[in-house]
């Protein structure tokens, strides 16, 4: 029986692929579904799928730098990207080397998908590596997307909303709140509409790094970590009194410290 696993930080457009997936092959036992990028490469190291559907644009580590650490997998499942971003799809497409599917997935496209990998499961076709076409796309990503040097945002002050351009360097961390995304700096908190998990792919990854599903740290600003009894890890951010909970996943961003 053929299995899988699933990589979207968009819970209901990870639902909606598993799904569709069910319809269009009835067989394929999705083993798990992930919501990041570590999230994603612990799913292929515990479970082997046959097959990895990797969102391009995850947290913590994106699709392709997923993909590009299955070079050791044994056996390495075969890829299929899922993105809203036409310009990577076309690039993967072309190259012949991995399948793609664009958000929102078409029952038509996703058929096609699966027809493919039947295929090359059932002739027992290893999966192609993936070296020269992720780095590729990499450079065309860090190119097409350089990182914010500025975040817009709103703040509530005694003369009513101010909207500013606050410096990338100043913010300690970025938090998700409700409908909204919180930005905190030393000066005190902002609000803005754009997601997290967008913010992520914009920032730049020297300096921030997401150590929880909500949570976006600035790591110049980390003053250090604690263990509480029960092994749980926290993040001490300077001249800050709030300490900030890491996920499990993410614990390996701290093993020096």
């Amino acid at each position: 029986m053929p299995t899988a696993i699933i990589a979207d930080d968009e819970e209901h457009l990870a639902d909606y692929l598993a799904t569709q997936l069910a319809r269009a092959w009835p067989e394929l036992r999705v083993l798990a579904i992930a919501h990041s990028g570590p999230e994603a490469a612990a799913a292929i190291a515990e479970h082997r799928p046959d097959v990895a559907f990797l969102d391009i644009r995850m947290p913590g580590a994106t699709g392709l730098e997923v993909a590009q650490q299955l070079g050791a997998t044994q056996p390495r499942p075969h890829v299929v990207f899922v993105t809203a971003y036409d310009e990577y799809a076309v690039a993967a497409f072309d190259a012949g080397a991995a399948d793609y599917l664009l958000k929102p997935v078409d029952a038509e496209r996703l058929a096609r998908t699966v027809a493919r990998l039947q295929d090359a499961l059932q002739a027992r076709a290893p999966a192609p590596d993936l070296g020269a076409l992720l780095a590729q796309l990499a450079q065309r990503a860090t190119a097409a997307q350089p990182h914010l040097r500025w975040i817009r945002a709103s703040r509530r002050s005694r003369d009513g909303e101010v909207t500013e351009q606050i410096p990338v360097a100043d913010v300690l961390y970025i938090q998700a709140d409700d409908k909204y995304t919180c930005v905190v700096t030393r000066q005190g908190e902002a609000l803005i509409r754009v997601a997290l998990s967008d913010l992520a792919v914009q920032l730049d990854p020297q300096d921030f790094q997401q150590i929880h599903r909500s949570v976006i740290v600035n790591m110049n600003a980390v003053a250090g970590t604690r263990r509480d009894l029960a092994g749980k890890l926290y993040v001490r951010i300077r001249d800050h009194a709030r300490e900030l909970p890491v996920a499990r996943q993410y614990v390996n961003l701290f093993r020096q410290m």
